[in-house]
């Protein structure tokens, strides 16, 4: 989150820069703010100063802790967990380690993709470039929810966007930046070029930043990956970061927002909702009649399996169910079915943390779950080797 305002703080001061007959030899613009009860005064040089100071701070740990930390929890949710969280077999017949090398490759490859694309003629038309890169974007949206789970589709496209953003900043506008500043310590006059290339990226960096916070936390709602059209919903959101930033970049360039950009906001997002009241295409029938994975397998012929599916069917399906009985709810919570014992025997991991280890699910005020029911699950798991 720190980059993120980072990045838009000076996509802002950018776009309100003013000039100034005061300012110094090679300076582009001058801002003027107030914050916290102090005044502050950024000058902005079209390419740098004569001279640089003894101190200068570099905007980049934002970027690359953001991206570490993302990538992590990636590799130990999705890759470590990637039996339950990653493949779906009513998709794609993947083993673990081709979902892995997919999820991994696919990152790698964008970006050079997209670096290409960048680097060839259509780096000097920018609006060229960025049709291109949405088409590239909505072709992985496709792409990544033909092979996995509704929850790791959009995760995966926000890590590849954030892949790309991040990797703008480590291998383009940081060493960009490193020349000027030694062509300026060798007493050179830095090239404009570079900055003309950080600015491409840092334009798209920007456009980017709020289709990659909606596809991080997408995994808390399953109206957007839950349905056959999640991928256009994932496409959609990008049309909507577009517009949003549009008026706000506008409107810090111009002091007057473009009003349009909110009417085509409004529409997209009413479109988006109206997508996501589809269900999914597999019903309960289907669902029951597909074989089991191997992992499946492992915990359905475990001691008590039987016992514990009765316990979860009797506890938990009545929210957990492709088409809910309780309340007016439409989706199960997380996209996380409990009817079939395929279902059971994918989910026994989260099954045994959320109520057989603890008893956050399922809520008091749905269902009061017995203890005897909880220690059937319990000891059900814990017969299966990965337990011991």
């Amino acid at each position: 989150m720190a980059w993120i305002g980072a990045s838009f703080y000076f996509i802002a001061l950018d776009l309100m820069l003013r000039p100034s007959p005061d300012l110094p030899d090679g300076a582009y613009g001058e801002e003027w703010e107030v914050h916290g009860g102090g005044f502050y005064h950024t000058i902005k040089y079209s390419v740098a100063p004569s001279q640089l100071p003894a101190h200068l701070t570099w905007h980049k740990w934002q970027s690359y802790t953001t991206w570490l930390s993302g990538a992590g929890l990636l590799m130990i949710i999705y890759w470590v967990g990637g039996e339950l969280y990653l493949l779906d077999p009513t998709k794609a017949n993947l083993s673990l380690w081709q979902g892995i090398l997919i999820s991994g490759g696919s990152l790698a490859i964008g970006w050079i993709a997209y670096d290409q694309m960048c680097k060839s003629r259509l780096g000097d038309r920018p609006t060229s470039l960025m049709l291109v890169l949405f088409a590239l974007l909505v072709l992985m949206s496709w792409g990544y929810n033909q092979l996995f789970t509704g929850r790791a589709a959009l995760l995966h496209l926000g890590a590849f966007t954030a892949t790309i953003m991040t990797a703008n900043v480590f291998f383009q506008i940081m060493p960009n930046q490193r020349i000027v500043v030694a062509d300026l310590k060798a007493g050179r006059v830095p090239d404009a070029k570079y900055g003309k290339i950080a600015k491409l990226r840092s334009t798209h960096n920007n456009y980017l930043t709020l289709p990659v916070v909606f596809l991080m936390l997408s995994n808390h709602y399953p109206l957007a990956f839950g349905t056959h059209y999640a991928w256009i919903i994932a496409s959609l959101i990008f049309l909507t970061g577009v517009t949003i930033r549009h008026y706000f970049n506008t409107m810090h360039k111009t002091g007057k927002g473009p009003h349009w950009t909110w009417a085509i906001t409004i529409i997209l997002m009413v479109l988006i909702a109206w997508l996501s009241t589809y269900k999914i295409d597999e019903s309960w029938e289907d669902a029951e009649a597909r074989p089991m994975s191997a992992q499946e397998e492992r915990f359905a012929s475990a001691a008590g399996f039987d016992e514990a599916y009765n316990a979860v069917i009797g506890n938990c399906s009545m929210c957990h169910a492709r088409e809910p009985v309780w309340g007016n709810m439409r989706w199960a919570p997380k996209g996380v079915f409990l009817e079939t014992p395929q279902d059971v025997a994918r989910h026994a991991e989260k099954i045994y943390l959320q109520s057989g280890v603890s008893h956050a699910m399922p809520p008091p005020n749905a269902v009061q779950m017995s203890q005897e029911a909880r220690e059937l699950i319990v000891n059900w798991t814990q017969n299966v080797r990965h337990f011991q």
